[in-house]
């Protein structure tokens, strides 16, 4: 059955997930904050990504980068020129669209991406592609629109105080690369993986948290020899897969492993592949690995003079790293993940569950404390007190115990423990699985060794 995602968007802003920003001032169009559930998920997922690509692995190091960098370093990025995108206007309604999406929209098969701005005109014109929103064919002719976001820095608002708010995380590792590799003394191969917050000014931001104008990325450059033979760009390939099916636990039919055509790839790109999810919407981009050679590197010493080059401690040659960036927005992993985790079961013909099948380490309460009755609370909260010293735990005695499960299903909880009447008898507490409802029952002092087993199972 597809996917409601209507419903979704609801149930993650009831269960205290994801809320509109600035709601109570009618909200700020395409602005999301996330809830307390949110924020522990989101948090979880950058860590388990942290873990995996950096803290983890042989090859990688961290870095936290300035969000404002320096005016030249978008220049010599080429942001500055041609960050942009086609927009056109429809005289009748006035609503704005980028234009190539709106020729893909209508034909999902043309990749519109790669047309100039005459020829995206022409198709419009000679398919007679109609406003989404008023259905009539008078569209003003395509402007490039500035994807950065200006402001100033300092007292006065003038060419010399403009700055822009980065449109991407990779910039700063690229720029701090030579401080980074001396500092630690790191020798090719090495990795640099950074956690940031980045900004563009979408024109046409949309389908809840897939396209923001504010977002997070997840992004690595990898630095190796251009005279390396191993194949780096399959290696890491195969790392985020890795990751995508093993960590996150996404079901692999629900995204596809698409590679770049010759057109379609970036100037500065020997190779692109796009790890494309299956939205309730369509089909669209989560994760870009991309081969992008010596350009940045080489861009950045020729603006700033610079010597960016790396000298070979085994063969006394001096060149310019090539670059692996395997990058991923913080949001979209997140949104991939809960469509892929949402389910609605039916138990019997009069009941229904709504359930969250988060993975263990990333649902926001690995288990929440349940007393059969209040009577029992302050056993029961002397027990999730405890907890909450290993474990992210919560503690809930509101309403009879079918719907305490069923709202700890409903936001991901994977073990509920009940404090029951024979737990002052016999020292033991039943714990229910999530998934399979399953019920166990566990002597207190054995709680904390069977949730490690099942943490680390």
């Amino acid at each position: 059955m597809a996917l409601d995602f209507e419903k979704l968007i609801a149930h993650l802003k009831a269960q205290g997930f994801i809320f509109q920003g600035s709601e109570i001032y009618g909200g700020l169009a395409n602005s999301w904050d996330y809830g307390p559930l949110g924020a522990e998920l989101k948090y979880k997922l950058k860590n388990q990504w942290w873990n995996f690509f950096v803290r983890r692995n042989k090859y990688n190091i961290g870095i936290d980068t300035s969000i404002i960098l320096n005016t030249n370093v978008w220049k010599a990025s080429g942001h500055l020129g041609n960050f942009n995108d086609p927009l056109i206007d429809c005289k009748n309604c006035k609503s704005r669209f980028r234009a190539d999406k709106l020729i893909e929209e209508k034909f999902p098969n043309v990749n519109a991406g790669t047309f100039s701005n005459e020829e995206l005109e022409n198709y419009i014109k000679k398919n007679n592609i109609k406003c989404p929103k008023c259905n009539e064919i008078t569209f003003t002719n395509i402007r490039q629109f500035d994807l950065m976001f200006k402001t100033f820095q300092g007292p006065i608002e003038d060419d010399t105080a403009k700055v822009y708010l980065r449109p991407e995380t990779a910039q700063g590792i690229f720029v701090q690369y030579k401080n980074t590799q001396r500092s630690l003394r790191k020798k090719l191969p090495f990795g640099v993986g950074q956690i940031g917050k980045s900004f563009r000014n979408e024109i046409t931001p949309g389908n809840f948290i897939f396209r923001t104008r504010e977002f997070e990325q997840m992004e690595l450059e990898f630095f190796f020899s251009p005279n390396d033979k191993y194949n780096w760009f399959d290696h890491w390939l195969n790392e985020v897969n890795e990751f995508l099916m093993n960590e996150l636990k996404i079901n692999k039919n629900n995204y596809v492993i698409r590679e770049h055509d010759k057109d379609e790839l970036s100037h500065y790109s020997n190779k692109t592949v796009d790890i494309e999810y299956n939205f309730p919407f369509g089909r669209g981009e989560l994760w870009g690995i991309a081969h992008r050679s010596n350009f940045d590197l080489s861009q950045h010493q020729k603006f700033s003079g610079e010597d960016l080059s790396y000298l070979d401690p085994e063969t006394n040659e001096k060149y310019i790293p090539n670059v692996i960036e395997p990058s991923v927005g913080v949001e979209r992993l997140m949104l991939a993940l809960l469509c892929d985790v949402f389910y609605e079961e039916k138990i019997n013909e009069n009941d229904t569950r709504t359930i969250l099948k988060l993975p263990i380490k990333l649902a926001p309460f690995l288990v929440a404390v349940l007393p059969l009755q209040k009577k029992q609370s302050s056993f029961s909260i002397n027990l999730f007190e405890n907890l909450l010293k290993n474990f992210d735990a919560t503690y809930d005695e509101t309403g009879n115990i079918g719907k305490r499960y069923r709202r700890q299903d409903a936001i991901g909880t994977p073990f509920c423990i009940t404090v029951d009447f024979d737990t002052e008898l016999d020292n033991s507490v039943t714990i229910r699985d999530r998934d399979t409802m399953n019920q166990d029952r566990v002597a207190i002092k054995d709680i904390n060794l069977y949730l490690y087993n099942k943490i680390n199972n």
